[in-house]
């Protein structure tokens, strides 16, 4: 295995949490556009269209709101648990120094992206006048405490590690396409260009946790954890129907035409190729430590949909 070489060597100069300012939109009242609506597929609805322009401007208001609480769950619950025991080494995985010392530096990253966010709602919220508490809790939280009972307490450290590697692997479009979109509003380009900078490294470290993980692991171990990374997968990337819920309700939309808005919205096809798409460099990843040597594990990512035919 090649010596590790960390990426975090200009991290006092290059790092969001050490070289960005705190992001602030100062006048919100031209804003027609606060996410993209390519990624709310429920807004180009006919039950949407009918209402005029400002439902839609709402339902992506609060899908910006959803989409920032996200970034904060995640780090706080899937990711700085995992960084927080690699750089202590109370994860009990066998590291090189250097990437403990990292760990730390992704700890503060991640800490940083939550509290961030959190802060861009509270504050977009007040200078829009509308309220940020339609945002639910994302799926991802219950389906990871539902796959962490079905493990020993002795293994669930496995669910943690690669839950976090997942998530920290997965190429996500809106954070490489938002910095671009110049309909959206400056800042909030910005906030999710600060994230998507750091995000490449993490990206990197990551795929190097698990190169040196899972030779690590014993064949019992890969057993029980591939064959549901790619569960994790779809868990990130699969619609959150709940969410989209609490935004429709939110702009006025009763439950019958939300159910038809999800129904006709969200089809499983259109799904399954862009989860397919953006979990490529995940699944790679997993490839290239061999865990798809094993063919219970290439089943079961042939079963979720997420390998492409060469």
């Amino acid at each position: 295995m090649e010596p590790y070489r960390s990426t975090f060597d200009n991290w006092n100069e290059r790092a969001s949490v050490r070289t960005k300012p705190r992001r602030s939109l100062d006048d919100p009242r031209d804003v027609q556009l606060f996410f993209p609506p390519e990624f709310v597929p429920a807004v180009s609805h006919p039950l949407v269209a009918a209402r005029g322009p400002e439902a839609a401007r709402r339902i992506l208001l609060h899908s910006l709101y959803q989409y920032l609480h996200f970034t904060t769950v995640l780090e706080q619950v899937a990711v700085l648990p995992v960084t927080c025991g690699i750089a202590t080494g109370i994860s009990g995985i066998d590291l090189p120094a250097a990437m403990r010392t990292d760990a730390f530096k992704i700890t503060t990253d991640e800490a940083w992206h939550a509290q961030s966010a959190h802060e861009f709602i509270t504050h977009v919220s007040r200078a829009v006048e509308v309220p940020a508490d339609t945002v639910v809790e994302p799926q991802f939280v219950r389906r990871l405490s539902e796959v962490r009972e079905t493990f020993d307490v002795n293994s669930r450290y496995l669910v943690d590690l690669m839950f976090a590697v997942v998530s920290e692997t997965l190429v996500s479009g809106l954070l490489s396409d938002i910095p671009k979109d110049h309909r959206l509003p400056g800042p909030v380009r910005a906030i999710v260009a600060d994230h998507a900078a750091d995000e490449g490294r993490h990206h990197a470290y990551f795929r190097k946790v698990l190169e040196r993980v899972w030779p690590q692991l014993s064949l019992q171990e890969r057993r029980m954890i591939a064959p549901r990374v790619p569960e994790f997968i779809r868990t990130f990337l699969d619609p959150d129907n709940a969410a989209v819920a609490s935004a429709l309700t939110a702009t006025g939309f009763l439950r019958p035409d939300i159910d038809e808005i999800l129904r006709t919205s969200y089809q499983p096809e259109a799904v399954l190729n862009n989860t397919r798409e953006a979990s490529q460099a995940t699944v790679r990843s997993f490839s290239q430590v061999g865990a798809m040597e094993d063919p219970e594990v290439q089943d079961a990512f042939q079963a979720a949909g997420l390998l492409i035919s060469r």
